[in-house]
């Protein structure tokens, strides 16, 4: 990039991964346009109002807001190239990056830390970045999910630009692009089946330890990381030896404590999960200088990113909790961690996307009929569809009858049955990815039933 400022437009800039990058460049005195079919149908999405609050113009997703006056066009890897503002852009010879070319490309200025794995990066990545603007290390932040303690009234929370030449980002595997990144440390939290089959996605993983500069944090726990060839790697654990083991753990409902390597911390977020993503973030922190009790004094402070157990009620006799697990193995991590909420749970799942229901239909099936009680009940919304061309020969009835065959209580409904029956539990969980207005359903739910 060069050293001036750069206009540049972003095509589905509403997404997670491409407002972050948005809005770390407008912070970086970048001159940022884009447009998102999300905000022709939605004005009042809420990355629509803080984004023109940063200063970036935001157009219909029509063509007309792209001209011959841009330095670079930057594109979701979900438009098609068939869409107005594509052809456009090659019409007027502007440079043309897809979303992960543009970040690969961004990487390469500064110190960064890549955080991977299938499950848990937008946690980890958020907790890290946050724990080293505390510890003073004034990092930049190129993140998924909103990191609630980053978030004002012109940033979204998913990006924050430091004073430093350290820059921690998500290294998200579904496009493939993240072999081309070339970080100075990495962190590799778990291993399994989502966006791609395991073999496929471990091939993905070795690659980025590979063209891993320093440090590569590893999780000794995960059976499918630790079948990979990665050399010298930085090993954390729950269960297994490791160098940075997490012992005498102490678990409570939406919190836990723990020692490692003789200090003892907090950690104010809820799950075995969480703890996992504390201890990776403590093993990168302590193997780059910075001492355990200095970590320890700062990692209670973090409240976690949005849409990840985000607790909308919670008193004696009701709760509603709402989250953005979407994969078979966050959707079991998340019901084991209920299980310790409430005897009785009613979850509301909405799947994302025709394509990854269809291509984890059988895992979906499997995780649900595990971890569904007897005494819970599952709601499955109608599947996400964001646009785009793709075959609908799937649904959520498909997912519930699977389920059902395994004699647990479950029924494909929309939304108005669901408010329509809420005098028939108590406590709710609102769960599923890429859909805003989840998390406004989670909290009508809660204000009805408060």
């Amino acid at each position: 990039m060069t050293g001036r400022p750069l206009k540049i437009f972003f095509s589905g800039i509403g997404g997670s991964g491409m407002s972050a990058i948005a809005s770390f460049m407008a912070d970086r005195g970048h001159i940022v346009s884009g447009s998102d079919r999300a905000f022709n149908k939605h004005h009042n999405h809420p990355v629509y109002g803080l984004l023109k609050s940063k200063g970036a113009v935001i157009v219909p997703q029509d063509g007309n807001g792209i001209d011959s006056s841009f330095d670079l066009i930057v594109f979701s890897t979900a438009v098609e190239h068939t869409r107005p503002e594509y052809v456009k852009a090659q019409s007027l010879n502007i440079p043309i990056k897809t979303r992960p070319e543009f970040l690969a490309e961004i990487i390469s200025d500064f110190k960064t830390i890549a955080v991977a794995g299938t499950s848990g990066k937008s946690t980890t990545s958020g907790m890290l970045a946050f724990l080293m603007k505390r510890l003073g290390l004034n990092p930049n932040f190129i993140g998924g999910g909103r990191v609630k303690q980053f978030k004002t009234g012109t940033n979204p929370g998913n990006s924050t630009a430091g004073s430093s030449d350290s820059l921690v980002i998500e290294a998200c595997e579904s496009d493939g692009t993240i072999v081309n990144y070339k970080p100075e440390h990495s962190i590799i939290s778990n291993l399994e089946f989502d966006h791609h089959f395991v073999d496929e996605t471990a091939g993905m993983f070795k690659m980025l330890a590979k063209n891993t500069a320093g440090k590569i944090i590893v999780n000794a726990d995960d059976k499918n990381l630790m079948r990979l060839d990665i050399k010298n790697p930085v090993t954390f654990s729950i269960d297994n030896p490791s160098i940075y083991t997490a012992s005498s753990v102490t678990s409570r409902p939406l919190s836990s404590d723990f020692s490692l390597n003789g200090a003892r911390f907090s950690l104010s977020l809820p799950g075995k999960y969480n703890l996992y993503n504390a201890v990776s973030c403590i093993a990168l922190l302590s193997e780059t200088g910075i001492p355990l009790k200095d970590i320890s004094n700062v990692l209670h402070e973090f409240t976690g990113i949005e849409r990840r157990f985000d607790v909308h009620l919670n008193n004696e006799k009701k709760l509603v909790i709402d989250d953005y697990a979407h994969n078979p193995h966050k959707i079991s991590s998340l019901m084991q961690t209920a299980r310790n909420l409430k005897e009785s749970i009613c979850y509301i799942f909405q799947p994302h996307g025709f394509a990854p229901t269809r291509m984890m239909k059988a895992e979906y099936i499997d995780a649900f009929s595990k971890n569904l009680r007897d005494s819970d009940h599952l709601m499955i919304l109608p599947i996400y569809y964001a646009g785009g061309t793709t075959s609908k020969d799937i649904s959520s009835l498909d997912l519930a009858k699977g389920i059902r065959a395994n004699n647990k209580s479950v029924e494909a409904v929309d939304r108005n049955a669901v408010l329509d029956r809420l005098y028939e539990w108590d406590n709710y969980i609102v769960f599923g990815a890429r859909d805003e207005t989840l998390s406004d359903f989670a909290r009508q739910i809660a204000e009805l039933l408060g």
